[in-house]
């Protein structure tokens, strides 16, 4: 996981980091430290569903339904309808179950922002993390590459791959990846 973030981070942050601080009206320096913060989270709700509601079938559900690949071609447009949306779903339609106001909570609070921003922002950066799995997908990945990039290290658990990541690039100490680590742990435990 930790190089997938890495890898959209490299390839497609700068973009992404502008239209988010023109568009929300965003520092930019503070919309590039979100886009790792958010990302993880939809990566653990999409493992989640891989293992409780239907594996690698589920998880090319969900991608070709949220998760087009040509969402990448506009990404100026898709922040710009995000931007005007009035009732924005942090919990994107259940796949974040409730972590995703949790999220709202504690990013807003971290970063000094309104939670309607977050509440924005989650739902604008899913579609462009899906849309980057699936480009990995029909690049030759396929489905089990991404079941795999979901937990890097093949434990079972991608709270150890969330916690490195944000230990590095966050520079934390905390284990567990602090409290963002926190929400992804309890993302992954809820059952339904």
């Amino acid at each position: 996981m930790a190089d997938f973030i890495s890898e959209f981070m490299k390839t497609l942050g700068p973009t992404v980091t502008k239209e988010l601080s023109s568009k929300m009206k965003i520092d930019p320096s503070t919309a590039q430290k979100l886009i790792p913060q958010i990302a993880p989270l939809i990566l653990g709700g999409l493992k989640k569903q891989k293992d409780e509601q239907g594996g690698e079938a589920r998880v090319d559900h969900i991608l070709n339904k949220y998760g087009k690949a040509d969402v990448l071609d506009d990404i100026a447009g898709l922040i710009g309808r995000g931007a005007k949306e009035k009732n924005p779903d942090p919990d994107l339609g259940g796949l974040l179950g409730g972590s995703g106001l949790q999220a709202v909570s504690a990013l807003s609070k971290q970063f000094n922002l309104k939670g309607d921003q977050i509440k924005q922002l989650i739902p604008m950066l899913a579609p462009l993390v899906l849309g980057s799995l699936s480009k990995k997908r029909d690049a030759g990945a396929g489905s089990s590459g991404i079941a795999s990039l979901l937990d890097a290290d093949g434990d079972g658990s991608i709270l150890d791959d969330v916690a490195g990541f944000l230990m590095k690039g966050q520079g934390s100490s905390k284990k567990g990846g602090g409290l963002l680590g926190g929400l992804v742990s309890g993302l992954l435990k809820r059952k339904r």
